[in-house]
């Protein structure tokens, strides 16, 4: 089992909705908290909620390149018991149709992004410690009309399984969380194009208490049909 009382984590994509309240669920727990994510005024918000749990925050871009960077500075030296990737954007259109800013979007702050923070924070990263990243249930069935942000949130998916085989020698669990749709407005701010009439989605809180559930049993799988 995972203890998390006392312990460092990341959260990245802190200011949205399912970020904000992994946040809130892990400070309960007790852990101390660094937060980052793209508005420095939510996170002074979220911030102040949270009062002494948090112990850094940064406001970083994970579009731009020097952002993995900084978000490791801001870590300082205190050593990580956790990361949590919660930060995304989605959009939509055909996929022969999604002009070039909307992919080279997509992919670098669903998985580029993530990919270079966790070359520069992994070192960081104590024995018995984890990585929850949150994917989506388009990992699993890529939808029509979302074939770019399907395509990025499967590569996410890869990346972990193979993160998981290559950490485990340092005594680091990665969670791969795939998430169905859930309330948390992302459809209503797409990058490009319009959603199409979706289904009632998951409750944000109860998704986040299943991912916490998660990372404390030492999952390293959670599906969509987990939720």
């Amino acid at each position: 089992m995972t203890e998390l009382s006392g312990s460092h984590v990341l959260v990245i994509g802190a200011t949205g909705v399912l970020g904000a309240e992994l946040s809130r669920r892990l400070a309960t727990h007790g852990a101390r908290l660094t937060l980052s994510g793209r508005s420095a005024q939510k996170l002074s918000t979220l911030a102040g909620e949270l009062g002494d749990a948090v112990v850094g925050q940064v406001a970083a871009d994970l579009g731009t390149p020097d952002s993995p960077v900084a978000i490791a500075a801001a870590l300082e030296d205190r050593e990580l018991g956790g990361v949590v990737f919660a930060a995304g954007v989605v959009a939509f259109g055909p996929a022969v149709e999604v002009d070039d800013d909307t992919l080279d979007e997509l992919m670098l702050v669903n998985l580029l992004g993530y990919m270079r923070l966790m070359r520069v924070v992994a070192p960081k990263l104590t024995r018995g410690s984890f990585v929850a990243q949150l994917s989506a249930v388009v990992a699993e069935s890529p939808t029509a009309g979302m074939a770019a942000y399907s395509a990025t949130k499967a590569g996410l998916s890869a990346y972990g399984k193979a993160l998981t085989l290559e950490l485990r020698k340092q005594g680091v669990k990665v969670l791969d969380a795939r998430p169905p749709h859930t309330e948390t407005g992302l459809a209503s701010r797409p990058i490009a194009g319009e959603a199409p009439k979706l289904p009632q989605g998951k409750d944000p809180a109860a998704v986040a208490e299943r991912i916490i559930t998660a990372i404390r049993d030492d999952e390293r799988d959670l599906p969509s049909t987990a939720f």
